[in-house]
């Protein structure tokens, strides 16, 4: 069995504080990928930079306080790879992949948008650049007879399933109809599963990001973007999938929930 968690913990150390490595001690998780870290690795304490029983590797952005992706696994990666090679991106602690037994697993943040500024120009020219790299990730580990499984906060809600007031939402980043056509691309055209939604195919949800503002976390008014997209050979060996929503409001510590899978490899 191989057990993967991603979550966006909207700062780490921040997330370290409220319960973050209480959660890390106690999860059975074989990878755990981390997006949204905003610190550099000297900056995180011991304890949450290289963990007891943990092999840890950290992408942080070269703009200090943003972005920054890690991977935490429990046996040491063959191999770890920083970036998909792009010029523009490669420093902005987007993406980080590391190479177990059998499976890639990868960390992704992928840019938040905002429309009408540079910020969502910059999402579109990150999907430009990410998805012909996806495909050729897919086939470069099929040759070498490896499955992928990119875990993050794409930051794209794909379905009106995949967000409680998705009327309201139609012309604001995130659920705009070019990307969810993007994301749609890396299902169809990339070939790509999106693991969640495959093993919950008619449930609204289960929502993984609720907004700090009003009572949008009691009232479940969320969004489902944080995904497991894996190949097919893995996708097909998920015997579950589940978003480890807190108790509580007070018991969050992070803005997003973990997502977690199981691959009955």
């Amino acid at each position: 069995m191989l057990t993967v968690t991603s979550v966006n913990v909207n700062g780490l150390r921040a997330a370290a504080k409220k319960g973050f490595v209480e959660w890390l001690a106690g999860t059975s998780a074989d990878a755990v990928c981390l997006q949204e870290v905003r610190a550099e690795e000297a900056q995180l304490p011991a304890d949450v930079r290289a963990p007891e029983g943990w092999f840890t590797a950290h992408a942080p952005a070269a703009a200090k306080g943003r972005a920054g992706v890690s991977l935490y696994t429990r046996r040491e990666p063959d191999a770890v790879r920083v970036g998909f090679g792009s010029s523009e991106f490669d420093g902005s602690g987007r993406y980080i992949e590391a190479d177990l037994p059998g499976v890639t697993v990868a960390s992704l943040y992928l840019p938040s948008g905002e429309v009408g500024t540079e910020r969502q120009d910059e999402k579109i020219r990150f999907m430009d650049e990410f998805l012909p790299y996806l495909k050729e990730l897919k086939e470069r580990s099929a040759a070498e007879g490896r499955e992928v499984v990119v875990c993050g906060d794409w930051n794209i809600a794909h379905r009106e399933a995949d967000l409680k007031n998705w009327k309201a939402n139609q012309k604001n980043a995130g659920f705009l109809p070019e990307e969810r056509e993007w994301l749609g691309r890396v299902f169809g055209e990339a070939a790509y599963v999106d693991v969640v939604r495959e093993l919950h195919p008619d449930q609204d949800g289960p929502y993984s990001w609720w907004s700090y503002r009003g009572r949008a976390f009691d009232n479940d008014t969320g969004w489902r973007i944080d995904y497991q997209v894996a190949t097919p050979g893995l996708a097909a060996k998920a015997v579950k999938a589940y978003v480890e929503r807190a108790a509580t409001h007070a018991e969050r510590w992070s803005d997003h929930a973990p997502v977690t899978a199981v691959y009955n490899l």
